[in-house]
């Protein structure tokens, strides 16, 4: 964090310098614009469900053809889920946060896509309907469906607690993974990526701008809901914070199942859904 006494004397031009007009990064407005009435009419088509739990503490994998929609939703109790993404044919393409973040901001809702890990960077699903949209940004700044945090893992409980603890996001993530693709643990463990934090309520301390997390406002029949942009395999992790309103990585907290709803046509059902391409930059890279 930044030094609350600075080592050195700032400039006699520093009040110009902080006073630089911030400048947005990047300008989603010039992305193809997201068809919601249309994905939500696809939606009305696909009639067949099938679904997956995952337990409190632990993870669940599902594949989700492209054109399909998912859905997180909250059943038992205020949860919070970890998710990752993967592209089902190749799972070196996987959701990237970090661009994620930069082009729609640091929380997720209707209208945001999933965008994957370079060199494909494209949209991995769209977010159709969020049942906490309602929540806005509080007086904390605080929002829901971050894509700040990366995942809580028994490296950084192991560096600051002094303990191993087991069921952490990352390693709940890494045994789904590895018990859905016949993989070994270190193989799957370098597959699992930074997430969205499904429902977290998080935000910057005003005084230090250090991320935190308050008890998220989710409650039985919440959901998050997308559409798969490609062939998918989702994870999603309980995270053992349950609702994260005192700690996570740890057994204290009270925590609930979560369950992945994947709606898809019925068998034989035509389909004419155009998974996108990735960005198509020749990848010489100046050479």
């Amino acid at each position: 964090m930044k030094l609350r006494q600075p080592h050195h004397a700032a400039p006699g031009d520093a009040a110009a310098r902080r006073a630089a007009r911030p400048v947005v990064a990047y300008r989603p407005d010039t992305l193809p614009p997201v068809d919601l009435a249309g994905l939500r009419a696809r939606k009305a088509r696909l009639t067949q469900r099938r679904s997956v739990v995952a337990a409190p503490r632990d993870a669940a994998c599902i594949e989700v053809p492209a054109g399909a929609v998912f859905r997180i939703v909250c059943t038992g109790g205020p949860q919070v889920g970890d998710l990752n993404l993967w592209n089902a044919r190749d799972l070196t393409e996987r959701f990237y946060a970090g661009k994620t973040r930069a082009l729609h901001g640091t929380h997720l809702s209707t209208g945001d896509r999933l965008w994957s890990s370079f060199p494909h960077l494209r949209p991995m699903a769209t977010i159709i309907a969020d049942s906490l949209d309602w929540y806005g940004f509080d007086a904390d700044g605080a929002s829901v469906h971050d894509v700040i945090g990366t995942r809580c893992d028994p490296y950084t409980a192991r560096l600051l607690g002094g303990a191993d603890y087991h069921q952490c996001c990352h390693s709940n993530l890494t045994r789904a993974l590895a018990a859905a693709r016949a993989l070994d643990l270190d193989v799957a463990e370098g597959l699992v990526h930074d997430v969205l934090n499904v429902f977290m309520c998080t935000g910057f301390t005003a005084d230090t701008h250090q991320y935190f997390m308050k008890a998220s406002p989710v409650r039985p029949g919440d959901f998050l809901e997308f559409v798969a942009g490609i062939d998918l395999l989702v994870g999603l992790s309980a995270c053992p914070g349950g609702d994260c309103s005192a700690e996570h990585s740890s057994d204290a907290a009270a925590c609930h199942p979560l369950v992945i709803e994947v709606d898809t046509l019925p068998e034989g059902a035509e389909d004419d859904w155009q998974p996108p391409e990735p960005v198509p930059y020749d990848r010489s890279h100046g050479t």
